[in-house]
């Protein structure tokens, strides 16, 4: 990463994604947009650029308010968006000068004339220009004659942002350090130099470097003993550190910092440390004299040294205590797939993950190209062509792990998406969990097949966060934040596997389309949860074996949403849905007569025809179903969480709305709620 203090030395950028901040403590919230800004640089080979202020804003425009105090200095916050991967960071030099800009000004002299940015990314409530006067409509107005696109950041992620650093502040002021770090994604950091105290450490047998602050206006935490790591001169070393005003000696030398590194004896004098708070151990206590002190401090190295070891432990466990899994890829006639995109699945496998492609009888030369080209990964031979289904079913009955990963042969995975979702299923109550799928021919594009998300109207009808019907949003981030959901796509879906099992896997008869959808339906009703992690993220061509805009696909579709939606939804319901649902099926339809599609009109009769000849059949499968969701519960259902109290046809054909933000999102009272779980 480049850092500029000047505007002078700024180079030409080129397609510049810029956002601007102060980022104070570059916490999570953070880390998410700044994550976003990366991958729109990236989509359009350009730059990103974090533009910030130095010093902050505030301490100019309010000089007499000596209340701000700072999670990060210019120099941390250089280092950790470096680590965000962030292209170039430009530190402005705030002063009373540049806050006099007029808004226009602001843009045209400073925005347009030093970045000559592709896109602004901005919050919905940024102020910029004198008296706080511009905002995200101006902007806006002059963004064609500047030839840039304003992306705005949802109230909801602002507010996250906002939220996010006063509790962190709120925490270090208490001391709960731990939980500060949690909050910012790492250990909250104190650098300072050693300066030269009193050395009466060095006669309790505990040397302490007394730290002095390199910022004035950085937070430091509540008074008290803390468990840190210390870092300077390339090393780390464990250690305790002390803040308050020392009432055993009573010295009246107000608020001091000191640290013990322990197994340490040189002189830091003069060095620069940087100290990282691992756990708070006690507050500042009032001690009958030395020699009380000096056996409090053989207490408190003691419970210092268990707390560093006991976040090590952690550390380590967590990297390795990813549940087992096992991808499981099916194929049919794959074989381009397979050699395009393999090589990104086995390059992104985890020690805990095995590889494994079902083979649901290909035609092609896919088996003999895997033995050839890929001997380590296993494989699965049927002998029919089972569909997406019932092959599944069948493949995943030689499948032992924990969590199983069913892949399209279709996708293009990438780095880290398995060990940020397998974590979930640490989480007892997580049934099936789903990556943000984008579209390979498109990356800047949410993909067909779940998108961000699957969700459900009040009818049954699917859509997803970033695709409403046919209508595929462009990801600017906006749904970047985890969610539960009612849906997770088949495209890459993360199930657990005694779960799958126990709920008798996917519906046989389907073949191909909607099974997902009804396998988390039972799920939800059984008590899981079904969760989004945007985080991790994969690109999908799609229609790799069944196009979507087919007859097939279409019959499809409509007679597996027609019977996931009978086998799940309550008595009550049923009275009066099915012939709703018949006359919306009949709309679309003649939609389909309009568009000259009569081949797909006749899809939907034959999907309403092959439903009601096997009523018999599903009535039955309805039963056995129920059964084995109430033996496999652990909780009040959870299907009003991703349901909606809407009719998605009416607001994409009647009322336009395209965008899943535009869409009214209720929640839909059709079970018990569920209680929370966090």
């Amino acid at each position: 990463m480049q850092t500029y203090f000047r505007l002078a030395d700024l180079p030409r950028f080129r397609r510049a994604v810029i956002t601007i901040g102060s980022f104070d403590g570059v916490h999570r919230g953070h880390q998410k947009l700044l994550a976003r800004i990366r991958r729109m640089a990236e989509a359009r080979e350009g730059e990103s650029v974090v533009i910030t202020f130095d010093p902050h804003p505030r301490t100019v425009l309010r000089p007499e308010d000596d209340s701000l105090r700072l999670l990060t200095t210019t120099r941390e916050k250089i280092s950790f968006c470096a680590e965000e991967g962030i292209d170039h960071l430009v530190v402005i030099p705030f002063d009373r000068q540049f806050s006099q800009q007029t808004p226009t000004e602001y843009i045209e002299e400073f925005l347009v004339r030093n970045f000559t940015p592709d896109r602004i990314v901005i919050g919905y409530d940024h102020r910029f220009g004198k008296d706080r006067a511009g905002d995200v409509e101006l902007l806006r107005h002059l963004s064609a004659q500047y030839g840039y696109e304003v992306v705005e950041i949802a109230a909801q992620e602002v507010d996250e942002i906002t939220v996010s650093s006063t509790k962190i502040r709120r925490a270090l002021q208490a001391g709960e350090v731990s939980k500060a770090a949690t909050l910012m994604g790492r250990p909250y950091e104190l650098t300072g130099t050693v300066i030269a105290g009193q050395q009466i450490g060095r006669t309790l047998d505990y040397p302490t470097a007394n730290l002095h602050p390199d910022h004035p206006l950085k937070l430091v935490p509540a008074p008290g003993i803390y468990a840190v790591r210390a870092h300077f001169d390339g090393c780390t070393y464990d250690g305790m550190l002390y803040i308050g005003d020392r009432p055993v000696l009573g010295d009246g030398r107000g608020t001091s910092i000191e640290v013990h590194l322990f197994d340490y004896s040189g002189d830091l004098y003069g060095e620069t440390l940087t100290v990282s708070f691992v756990n708070y151990l006690r507050g500042d206590l009032v001690l009958g004299g030395v020699e009380a002190l000096r056996d409090q401090l053989v207490i408190d190295e003691a419970n210092a040294r268990r707390a560093l070891e006991e976040d090590q432990r952690a550390t380590a466990v967590a990297d390795e205590e990813l549940p087992d899994a096992a991808v499981v890829i099916l194929n049919y006639n794959g074989r381009g797939y397979l050699e395009r995109y393999l090589p990104t699945v086995t390059n992104s496998l985890p020690p805990t993950c095995r590889l494994i492609v079902a083979d649901n009888a290909s035609t092609d030369d896919s088996v003999a190209y895997l033995k050839s080209a890929f001997p380590a990964v296993e494989v699965i031979e049927l002998h029919e062509n089972l569909g997406f289904a019932a092959g599944y079913n069948v493949a995943l009955q030689q499948v032992k792990a924990s969590v199983y990963v069913l892949l399209n042969s279709d996708v293009r995975v990438t780095s880290g998406w398995l060990e940020t979702i397998l974590p979930h299923f640490l989480d007892p109550t997580v049934g099936a969990v789903q990556p943000k799928v984008l579209a390979e021919h498109d990356p800047e594009c949410f993909e067909y097949a779940g998108a961000s998300g699957g969700y459900l109207d009040f009818l049954g009808y699917p859509f997803c966060r970033g695709r409403v019907f046919g209508h595929m949003e462009r990801d600017e981030g906006q749904y970047d934040c985890p969610a539960e959901i009612f849906w997770a796509t088949g495209a890459a879906f993360f199930v657990r596997a005694d779960v799958f099992h126990r709920l008798a896997g996917f519906e046989p008869e389907y073949f191909a389309h909607a099974e997902e959808i009804d396998l988390c339906w039972r799920m939800k009703r059984a008590g899981y949860r079904v969760l989004v992690e945007p985080a991790a993220t994969v690109h999908h061509v799609g229609g790799g074996t069944l196009a979507y805009d087919t007859p097939r696909k279409a019959f499809l579709n409509f007679r597996n949403t027609l019977v996931t939606s009978f086998k799940n939804e309550n008595t009550l319901r049923l009275i009066w849905w099915l012939p709703v649902r018949l006359l919306l099926d009949g709309a679309a339809g003649m939609l389909f007569l309009a568009q000259g599609k009569v081949e797909h009109i006749r899809s939907i009769i034959r999907a309403h025809l092959d439903f009601y000849r096997n009523l018999p059949m599903w009535i039955r499968r309805r039963g056995r179903r129920s059964r084995e969701i109430e033996n496999c519960r652990i909780g009040p259902p959870r299907t009003d969480a991703g349901r909606v109290a809407d009719s998605i046809a009416l607001h994409y054909f009647l009322l336009g709305h395209k965008r899943f933000s535009q869409v009214v999102i209720r929640q839909i009272d059709v079970e018990p709620k569920a209680a929370a779980t966090n």
